[in-house]
């Protein structure tokens, strides 16, 4: 485990669960920041594991997060388990009032947390969706950089940005963050992402 990444004592039979599931594979989770609402932005998004672990990576600390996931992952006994591990099921086609609902969860709550992924898909998104960004801002709330290394098998939270009033520069700085980790699946990393991870591997070999 990486300095300061120990695990809390384990409130529950699941969180002990959790956290012996990922010290037996090898991954550790950094301590999460002291704030009392966030958007969580993790990511990388390149495989579907990425949710498995940030499910049991959030139970492992003790963090009340919940995830936003599609919808059709809910079918069956998955979504059972789904909604215990505090999973939001999120139809993507209907992103009509989705910012403004959301902003007023935040209103109505003294302590929640929202995990998204901002690049939407596991599989080459072309660009970010940004209701996230606009959640954040219309709320009043930081948005939590949560970062998964594949490489060093460690869950992170880099960075509590506060939203500006310049969308496009929070977004390269956000860019910047997720290109310097290694993800599952490289080659499905989504476009701005991609650009900058090949440009950072390109140098090191250099």
């Amino acid at each position: 485990m990486a300095d300061n990444d120990t695990f809390p004592e384990p409130q529950s039979v699941s969180q002990r669960l959790c956290q012996q599931v990922l010290r037996a594979t090898g991954w550790s989770v950094a301590p999460f920041p002291n704030v009392d609402k966030a958007i969580i932005a993790g990511g990388p998004h390149t495989s579907n594991w990425d949710g498995v672990l940030g499910l049991t990576g959030k139970t492992a600390i003790g963090i009340d997060a919940h995830l936003m996931i599609k919808d059709n992952l809910f079918k069956g006994p998955l979504g059972w388990l789904l909604r215990r591990c505090g999973a939001i099921p999120i139809d993507r086609s209907r992103s009509a009032g989705v910012v403004e609902q959301t902003v007023e969860q935040f209103a109505k709550h003294d302590r929640l947390y929202i995990v998204v992924t901002p690049e939407g898909t596991r599989t080459r998104a072309a660009k970010w969706k940004t209701g996230f960004w606009h959640i954040a801002r219309q709320a009043g709330v930081p948005i939590v950089v949560a970062l998964a290394d594949y490489q060093s098998k460690r869950i992170f939270f880099p960075e509590v940005m506060t939203p500006g009033g310049d969308l496009e520069r929070d977004l390269q700085y956000l860019y910047e963050c997720f290109a310097g980790v290694m993800p599952k699946r490289p080659e499905k990393l989504s476009a701005p992402v991609k650009t900058l991870w090949e440009q950072r591997q390109a140098g090191r070999r250099e």
